[in-house]
């Protein structure tokens, strides 16, 4: 139902460690966001498409990400530099397209376009639950591994329970459209699909407590740090530096 096409590869970037991805991704995207230079941002840019690259991901689930991103990107575009001050580049309607603005537009495309390439690569090419359990093991809130966890899989609860009922509906001649049947139609299915969830969402809890859960998640896999993660972690470290030179 909801697919994970960048987990599916079986390159080098796949066989790392979860831990030192996840831990390099968070680094580097603190680094790329506060960071007000465009050399260092088109250096960290580069970088997080050199980990994409090696992760060779499919194209069209890549293509409909980076649309998501960039999208938001010419909205701001269009708008954010006809409200900062500094010379116009053109005028519109008597607002001024300053060059301060366009220079920060393309400081925030490439800090965009770098955090959300880096994540990509180093974090959606692992599985949600592998995810959840290197936030765990990098000493992350386990309040927020819970929620983390259990938000994925009630997205799967919540949409079963939604197509389950829509079968319903189309089973006994059910035919949208823009009157008031349809609205409180509408309207009683997103309800019954909440009181569903819910109560599948309390059998799934009675059955984890009869299976002895006691607030921690016990996983059949183990990670194992080896010499590829480490040369992994060192490479990430010396591009920090190097980026971090970068006037």
């Amino acid at each position: 139902m909801f697919a994970e096409p960048f987990a599916d590869g079986h390159t080098w970037v796949h066989r790392l460690d979860p831990r030192p991805r996840v831990a390099a991704a968070f680094v580097l995207s603190c680094l790329i966001a506060v960071t007000a230079s465009p050399g260092r941002a088109a250096a960290g840019l580069a970088c997080a498409l050199v980990l994409l690259l090696a992760s060779r991901p499919p194209l069209k689930p890549l293509a409909r990400r980076l649309a998501a991103v960039n999208a938001f990107v010419l909205f701001l575009w269009l708008l954010a530099p006809f409200s900062m001050p500094g010379p116009p580049i053109f005028t519109v309607a008597g607002f001024g397209y300053s060059a301060t603005g366009a220079a920060r537009m393309i400081l925030i495309t490439l800090k965009a376009n770098a955090i959300g390439i880096l994540c990509l690569a180093c974090v959606a090419t692992m599985p949600v639950a592998a995810f959840g359990q290197a936030l765990a093991a990098l000493r992350a809130p386990k309040r927020f591994v819970f929620l983390l966890l259990f938000t994925y899989r009630a997205i799967f609860l919540l949409a079963d329970e939604w197509q389950r009922l829509g079968r319903a509906l189309k089973l006994r001649g059910f035919a949208p459209g823009t009157n008031r049947l349809t609205y409180r139609t509408y309207g009683n299915l997103v309800g019954l699909t909440l009181l569903r969830s819910l109560d599948r969402a309390g059998r799934i809890r009675q059955a984890m407590l009869l299976r002895g859960f006691d607030g921690r998640f016990h996983t059949l896999s183990r990670f194992r740090f080896t010499a590829h993660d480490a040369l992994f972690l060192a490479a990430c470290l010396l591009l920090t530096l190097l980026v971090l030179r970068l006037p």
